[in-house]
């Protein structure tokens, strides 16, 4: 905006959201009369909601005497007006207790600290699973399934484990292919997995490798092994959703809930999270996805020892509580960092 609220501008944009936040209903003058602080009738409260319309911060829908916050005004407020609760002791230790179990892989504490964040926002939870390229070498094996195809099993160093199948030309036995596992064990365990495909890539550019078939082929099958196929992304509590009025509209839900089975639109999305320090905030038009129209995003990194790994988030209207959803995303983000770090100092 090119010039500041006025205090008596700031009030009532304020109030107005956080009525239409509790309500999800537009809000007249007389509604507000009393519950500013202000002494002003409901005439001088309708022109400074008319003066915040002109400004693009309010706006009227259908013939409704009343107002609803745009993106932008919904933007300024969490920008300028927001003050962010501070989350209780006893949330924190409910959070923590669905998280706890030491016997958690990776995936597992992935998925039910975002199970769990989603139960208490009653919005809906997304969690993307680092990348390989963000993670580090700790194991790999391969396991011989049949004729030309093997299971290849992949251990990073904080603990996510991945699957691949992969079909090979000509069939390795099983003692080929525990040769194959432990050379790359010695070779590349603690590396990044960058670095690792580097280090694979120039090996393979070596003549001297050519003379040794085995080695050839632990090349060839890490080199798929460590293909990144894009990332993976969990999601939870879509049903919250449709307790919402503004999802009531089932064309629109539909969309909605298409747009939940198309994992890059999703993984899109938490990239954003990856970008800049601490939690993030898309209104609305800010997402760019059509189909998201009128939802925001709260969305948070975790990191490992070596950086960010991912970013988890919630998706909800635009008139979600961002006082009280952002301290909690914020937590469980901090929350899920911590227990990869200490599980990656214990081994």
């Amino acid at each position: 905006m090119a010039e500041p609220l006025s205090d008596r501008c700031r009030t009532i944009l304020e109030a107005i959201i956080e009525e239409h936040i509790a309500t999800a209903q537009p809000v007249g003058s007389k509604a507000l009369v009393g519950r500013c602080g202000l002494n002003l009738s409901s005439a001088s409260v309708r022109n400074v909601m008319a003066e915040l319309e002109e400004l693009g911060l309010l706006q009227s829908p259908h013939t409704s005497a009343g107002r609803v916050p745009t993106d932008k005004g919904y933007r300024y407020y969490v920008e300028r007006l927001l003050r962010v609760d501070r989350l209780n002791r006893k949330t924190e230790e409910q959070i923590e207790a669905q998280c706890r179990h030491r016997s958690l892989q990776m995936a597992e504490l992935l998925r039910q600290a975002n199970r769990t964040l989603s139960s208490l926002v009653n919005y809906t939870g997304l969690v993307m699973l680092p990348r390989l390229q963000s993670t580090v070498f700790r194991h790999i094996e391969f396991v011989r399934l049949g004729p030309h195809q093997i299971l290849a099993v992949f251990i990073t160093q904080s603990g996510l484990v991945q699957n691949k199948l992969i079909q090979i030309e000509e069939d390795l036995s099983a003692r080929d292919l525990e040769q194959i596992s432990n050379y790359l064990n010695q070779t590349m365990a603690g590396m990044s997995i960058q670095a690792a495909r580097t280090n694979i890539l120039v090996e393979m550019a070596k003549e001297k490798a050519l003379y040794d078939q085995l080695l050839q082929r632990a090349f060839q099958l890490s080199q798929t092994a460590l293909n990144d196929d894009g990332g993976d992304v969990f999601i939870e509590g879509t049903s919250h959703l449709l307790e919402q009025p503004e999802f009531l509209d089932m064309p629109r839900m539909k969309r909605l809930f298409q747009t939940f089975e198309q994992k890059h639109t999703l993984l899109n999305l938490l990239d954003q999270g990856l970008q800049g320090q601490g939690v993030r905030v898309l209104i609305g038009s800010e997402i760019e996805h059509q189909e998201i129209a009128g939802c925001s995003l709260i969305t948070a990194a975790y990191s490992g020892r070596n950086g960010k790994l991912g970013a988890l988030g919630i998706i909800g209207p635009n008139r979600m509580p961002y006082a009280s959803v952002i301290p909690m995303v914020e937590f469980t983000a901090s929350m899920v960092s911590r227990m990869l770090n200490r599980t990656s100092a214990e081994e």
